[in-house]
């Protein structure tokens, strides 16, 4: 019943999307599923103890690009960037669990990844910013807009999941 409510509200009240019900938006980008790297970024969530929402393989519109890149549009790099992110398949995912959003960012790695760690996923598996794998909310309340943008609620998912118990207190 909890799930229904917070399913219903997320978008009127942002701190329903707090705590062990925060969720952010990740989405592979084409040369991550070229490389067949999704397997392994879900791996990765699902052994830290996020809780996949939602799930789908998109062929993204210049639109929908356009629009989830809006704050970049003045930059010089983004034509090539929605050029880049239409030319295959995305795989955009929704995860949930205690502050996912930060945490998130961290497993990332830096959008450069010649500055991120070994262990994150760009610091294994990216050599250039053009074509750096993953995508990952920035804030909260970034996170509820893609996740609007990208999902219809109907396509998040609520439901309980039995480990929970033992990675949460």
């Amino acid at each position: 019943m909890i799930c229904l409510f917070l399913s219903i509200f997320a978008n009127i009240f942002q701190s329903g999307w707090t705590g062990v019900n925060e969720r952010t938006f990740i989405a592979v980008k084409p040369d991550g599923v070229q490389r067949k790297l999704v397997g392994e970024i879900v791996r990765r969530f699902e052994k830290k103890g996020f809780k996949l929402v939602g799930l789908k393989l998109i062929q993204a519109s210049e639109d929908l690009l356009r629009e989830h890149y809006w704050d970049l549009r003045s930059k010089p790099f983004f034509s090539g960037l929605i050029t880049y992110m239409s030319s295959g398949p995305v795989v955009a995912m929704v995860w949930q669990g205690l502050d996912v959003v930060k945490t998130a960012r961290k497993m990332l790695g830096e959008t450069n990844p010649s500055d991120s760690l070994p262990g994150t996923i760009r610091g294994d598996y990216c050599v250039e910013v053009g074509r750096n794998v993953i995508h990952g909310s920035d804030s909260v309340v970034s996170a509820q807009k893609e996740i609007s943008l990208w999902f219809r609620q109907n396509e998040l998912q609520c439901w309980e999941d039995s480990s929970s118990h033992w990675i949460y207190n």
